[in-house]
């Protein structure tokens, strides 16, 4: 063998034990901890109830390359055939959150319900990317919640949570606008969860109300 294929087989063996350290090394983990849902699973607030939607998180996230986490969504849900209400800020740990771009959007439960930094710029879905929201086409800012402003299960003289998410027709649900824009500059309007009720549960009734049948998740741990 010639001192020059000597080195070039050399060569090729480290490229190889190279690569294969480099292979055998793990991903670095996400850092999204947050994120909004870049569709909604197909039958509008009907999500399959709470753990329906969490499933759907989980598997959102693992699609992304985030799923070894424990994710919930940020719904809240009544007491309706005697079950125990639900709200959504006890749901999803106790942060910080960051979005897909590692932008910290609040740093615990008490910050996300107050000054947190949820825009429309920053309430990304888990590819990273910016949602629609007012004035643009079509307008999709309405999340789902279910929630009043402190994250605690909104009620009323009606469900409004679409059946505790499993209705796709008739009823309503608490609504946020993740841009925190609405019709006016009252505090409803610039609510990222607790902006007013939908028109209905099904997809066609919440397009009308200005969405797609959105909604938040939260890695609890």
């Amino acid at each position: 063998m010639t001192i020059a294929r000597h080195w070039m087989a050399l060569g090729c063996i480290a490229g190889a034990a190279t690569l294969a350290a480099c292979a055998s090394k793990p991903s670095p983990q996400s850092p999204m901890t947050f994120f909004v849902t870049s569709a909604n699973p197909g039958k509008g607030a009907d999500l399959g109830g709470l753990a329906g939607a969490d499933k759907y998180c989980k598997a959102l996230a693992t699609a992304v390359g985030a799923g070894d986490r424990d994710w919930r969504a940020y719904l809240s849900a009544d007491a309706s055939g005697g079950t125990t209400p639900v709200n959504a800020r006890d749901r999803i740990g106790k942060g910080p959150w960051k979005n897909a771009r590692g932008v910290v959007v609040a740093n615990s439960v008490d910050e996300l319900h107050g000054a947190n930094a949820l825009t429309k710029q920053t309430a990304l879905t888990e590819k990273g990317e910016v949602i629609n929201g007012r004035g643009d086409t079509p307008n999709l800012h309405d999340m789902l919640t279910g929630s009043t402003p402190d994250g605690r299960v909104a009620t009323g003289d009606k469900n409004l949570t679409c059946g505790n998410w499993t209705q796709s027709g008739e009823g309503s649900a608490v609504v946020g606008h993740h841009d925190r824009t609405g019709l006016d500059e009252q505090p409803p309007a610039k609510s990222w969860n607790s902006s007013h009720p939908s028109r209905g549960c099904s997809p066609d009734a919440l397009k009308a109300t200005g969405g797609a049948g959105l909604f938040y998740c939260f890695a609890a741990s």
